[in-house]
């Protein structure tokens, strides 16, 4: 009779390593328990305010600039007048038409030399940006021109061009033209390569990736310089009517100098700050609605 085998059978270890063994140990293992995230504080959903909330705020700010404003006037800092002086001889200039007239006469010479100088200084500006042999030629005159503030050509062009309007208007020009062309002369050689590329690509032709490309990118800047520009033709203005003009505020100024009437030299003032803050407004405005594709903070 043959013995039997009590020989116990010994399974041989699963390794590790295996996916056999990693499955055998990961059921054999029990679950940990995940710890609690800390909840993030609750806050407003993107980084900005609502109109109603700006303006809230513009308001605010200038209601402390008027009460500053009131309290320098009521130490008598400087014989400056106060707000209600200054808003009283303005009803006074404008019953009797005074400011009426020197405000179209300034605003006329700031718009006809600003219009007159972005109109000239965008397609030249394009021209220095995407032609290489068109930048050679101009880029020197207008960085040479660019240091020269208009001011200093005002003697040479009142000689030249005579004491009427056209000196007055044509350092107007060139301000804004100089402050115009150098934003979109900028604004062309940013334009991101990968866009350029990808027209290319598909086929669109130079015309095409100019008028399709280049020029929509360039918008943000040239507008840029245009709000530039029109701060350095209101600049440009005032101290050109200072000099030699028959109306306007720069010169209705300099008349009031003379004769020390601080409420008529702030109604001009207060008048050109009102007239250039709805001018940038309005551009503004324009920038925002061809530059719908940009984000913005």
């Amino acid at each position: 009779m043959a013995a039997k085998d009590t020989t116990t059978a010994i399974t041989p270890p699963v390794a590790t390593g295996s996916p056999a063994g990693a499955l055998k140990a990961a059921q054999s293992t029990p679950p940990k328990e995940s710890a609690p995230q800390a909840k993030k504080p609750a806050g407003p959903k993107s980084g900005k305010f609502n109109r109603k909330t700006l303006l809230a705020i513009n308001v605010a700010s200038v209601a402390a600039g008027l009460a500053a404003w009131s309290a320098f006037s009521a130490a008598g800092l400087g014989g400056l007048p106060g707000p209600l002086e200054v808003l009283k001889r303005g009803g006074e200039l404008l019953a009797d038409g005074t400011l009426a007239e020197d405000t179209g006469a300034s605003l006329a010479r700031v718009l006809s030399g600003f219009i007159l100088g972005s109109l000239l200084a965008v397609p030249i500006g394009f021209l220095m940006g995407w032609y290489q042999i068109g930048r050679a030629i101009i880029e020197p005159w207008v960085q040479f021109f660019r240091t020269i503030p208009p001011l200093a050509l005002l003697p040479l062009v009142m000689v030249t061009m005579g004491i009427g309007e056209t000196p007055k208007i044509f350092v107007i020009f060139l301000a804004a033209f100089l402050s115009c062309v150098i934003s979109t002369y900028q604004g062309v050689v940013s334009v991101d390569k990968t866009l350029i590329n990808a027209a290319r690509v598909l086929g669109a032709s130079s015309m095409v990736i100019f008028r399709r490309v280049v020029i929509p990118a360039s918008s943000p800047f040239i507008l840029v310089g245009m709000r530039i520009g029109l701060g350095a033709g209101w600049a440009t203005v005032v101290a050109a009517e200072l000099l030699a003009a028959p109306n306007g505020l720069g010169m209705r100024m300099q008349q009031a100098q003379q004769f020390y009437d601080m409420p008529t030299i702030l109604v001009n003032v207060v008048v050109i700050g009102i007239l250039g803050l709805l001018m940038d407004r309005l551009l503004l405005m324009i920038e925002a609605h061809l530059t719908r594709w940009q984000e913005r903070r």
